[in-house]
């Protein structure tokens, strides 16, 4: 009987185990499917612009609800054998006056799955709470569920004996979160309160001064727009955000021609015709587009990407460098012709024989069978979406509930 694949990794510390939670978290995201293993690059981008944020977080009051049920956990002195599943059925019971209050459409976690939901908001949001400084607890949730007993037993010693020292809280959570409402339990919603949007304000200019999520949410209006780099105040950000988003709008519309011959030959190998023909058209219409940004990218300084691009949470590898630049010089060379190109697909085709070996699905006929007719197309926004939806929640909430 074959053996089933397994993955693990050795658990040095809490650090390193989170680390390693969110990279295999991304496995599991919406739109994140990096079928060329462009993804270091990508996600280095976003985390300099959107750092705390994931393409599976929808709400930004979602920041605020997790804390609120764990502090409700500690007032009642929940031992730590009982916390997972008590937190875990909190969490469930806000699906449905969630769903009533703002409807399917509207971010809800478990609204499909409901009981059955595997990845719950505490997980999907707990790196976001560690990143605005909003959980002080220093290790991942499955520590903070071990420790919980002792976090609340550690508080109520010092309320006890009077000595000075800091609430328990002040060990978990940041000791100026703003109180739940009275009725949370019973009428939660999405709509942040003037005073949870400053202080969400207060963390970001705290913990991440230097991104562009900060300095949107101090000094910007949310936008409806497709990418950040088409921000109605785009004029208005820093030098150095503006050199970032050049570079990141360059790297999203020149892999994303990539991207669709990946699929224009997966549909040529099946085959599709009808596929082939769309995917045909599709590169065509992208390659007029570099027509048109040709000066842009010609004067791109991939050095410079791979300087400005660096993030301490991601690795960009030699390989995936090697494979962007010799795309963009065969792009620059060939123009419209490079679907047609040898080299080209050669170029694509190995890359991603290189990243799947066995389960490429240019060697592999069951792998191809499950191509669904179209992968890892989306152009690359950076979770600009996930953003946005944060911005807007805040600046409702700026302007008054």
């Amino acid at each position: 009987k074959p053996m089933q694949p397994t993955l693990a990794w050795l658990d040095f510390n809490s650090a390193e185990r989170e680390r390693t939670q969110r990279v295999l978290a991304l496995f599991e995201e919406r739109d994140t499917r990096d079928e060329l293993g462009l993804g270091g690059i990508r996600d280095s981008f976003a985390d300099h612009f959107f750092p705390g944020t994931s393409t599976i977080q929808t709400r930004l009051r979602y920041l605020f609800f997790i804390p609120w049920i764990y502090q409700d956990l500690e007032r009642r002195r929940t031992p730590s054998r009982e916390v997972a599943a008590r937190a875990r059925k909190l969490e469930l019971d806000l699906t449905e006056p969630l769903l009533q209050a703002h409807g399917a459409d509207a971010g809800v976690f478990g609204r499909v799955a409901r009981e059955r939901l595997k990845r719950l908001p505490s997980s999907v949001y707990w790196a976001a709470l560690r990143q605005y400084d909003i959980c002080r607890y220093q290790g991942g949730r499955e520590d903070f569920h071990r420790d919980f007993e002792s976090l609340w037993r550690r508080r109520l010693r010092a309320k006890e004996e009077n000595d000075g020292g800091r609430d328990a809280l002040d060990y978990s959570w940041h000791p100026k979160l703003p109180t739940p409402p009275a009725d949370f339990f019973q009428s939660p919603n999405f709509l942040l309160t003037t005073k949870e949007a400053e202080f969400f304000r207060h963390c970001l200019e705290a913990r991440c001064p230097d991104s562009l999520l900060m300095f949107l949410a101090w000094r910007c209006k949310p936008a409806a727009v497709d990418f950040p780099w088409e921000h109605p105040e785009l004029a208005r950000f820093s030098e150095a955000h503006r050199e970032l988003l050049e570079h990141a709008r360059l790297f999203s519309e020149t892999m994303h021609g990539a991207a669709i011959l990946y699929n224009w030959m997966l549909a040529e190998a099946v085959p599709i015709k009808e596929k082939v023909s769309e995917y045909e058209d599709m590169f065509a219409a992208w390659a007029k587009e570099m027509v048109v940004a040709g000066a842009r990218v010609r004067q791109w300084n991939l050095r410079r990407l791979w300087e400005i691009v660096r993030h301490p949470n991601h690795t960009v590898t030699v390989a995936a460098r090697e494979f962007v630049e010799t795309w963009v010089r065969l792009l620059l060379q060939h123009g419209v012709d490079l679907g047609r190109l040898e080299e080209g697909r050669r170029l694509v085709r190995n890359r991603e024989m290189r990243l799947k070996g066995p389960r490429s699905r240019f060697n592999n006929r069951r792998a191809l069978e499950q191509w669904g007719g179209a992968a890892g197309l989306g152009r690359i926004s950076f979770r600009w979406g996930n953003a946005n939806q944060f911005l807007s929640d805040l600046w409702e909430g700026l302007r008054g509930s």
